[in-house]
């Protein structure tokens, strides 16, 4: 069976960025999706578009079609209460470097990099991780099924359900972890502006339009 639209593709892969390995799935854990869904990047789709279990293949994203080009307009400083939970201001998120899940307006989850602390403000940079960086990918398909009629309502991991039910059934996301990162990092795009640093509970939501901030119940 070929991969193409509405099929469940299983994937071993390996990612290169700046001569050393940036994720990997093995074939004991491929990277599973729903082909054709946009769930991937599209030039990443299109060059296993095709193949058959067994087929591998390598291949280059520029910038521009990985996750674009670094944009300085998403780096923004939120205030440190934006890292206070129920009183208790958690230092430990403000961690020059590391990264951490946000959760946009859209509901999608979006990685954002903690850029520098200060006395009253973090920079936090809402690019994404690889935003900037070539992509040298070796990809292996490992299988290739139907994908059922509940999974093309669904999604794959109930990602179209309602966002609730889907973080009470799946969490937030379907991810592999980056080697050298404290933190999962979704292989699916996220677009959206408003992001959210989500800890437990609720969250507080950065605005990039109005430069405001809002919690998030």
């Amino acid at each position: 069976m070929k991969v193409q639209n509405n099929k469940v593709v299983s994937l071993a892969y390996r990612l290169e960025v700046d001569g050393r390995i940036a994720d990997q799935a093995g074939r004991d854990n491929p990277l599973e999706y729903i082909h054709g869904t946009h769930m991937l990047l599209p030039k990443f789709e299109q060059a296993v578009e095709g193949k058959e279990p067994g087929d591998s293949v390598s291949f280059t994203l520029s910038p521009e079609e990985g996750y674009g080009v670094h944009n300085p307009q998403r780096v923004v400083d939120l205030p440190k209460e934006a890292f206070m939970i129920d009183g208790v201001m958690h230092e430990e998120l403000m961690e020059v470097g590391r990264i951490l899940p946000m959760m946009g307006q859209d509901g999608s989850v979006i990685q954002a990099t903690v850029k520098a602390v200060g006395d009253k403000h973090v920079s936090m940079d809402f690019n994404h991780p690889m935003a900037g960086k070539t992509l040298n990918f070796t990809v292996e398909v490992v299988a290739v099924r139907d994908a059922t009629e509940s999974e093309l309502t669904n999604g794959l991991h109930g990602e179209y359900l309602p966002q609730e039910e889907h973080e009470c059934r799946h969490g937030r996301g379907h991810c592999h972890k980056h080697e050298g990162e404290g933190e999962g990092e979704c292989c699916h795009k996220h677009e959206g502006d408003g992001e959210c640093c989500h800890h437990g509970e609720g969250g507080h939501c950065h605005d990039h339009e109005d430069d405001g901030c809002c919690c998030k119940d």
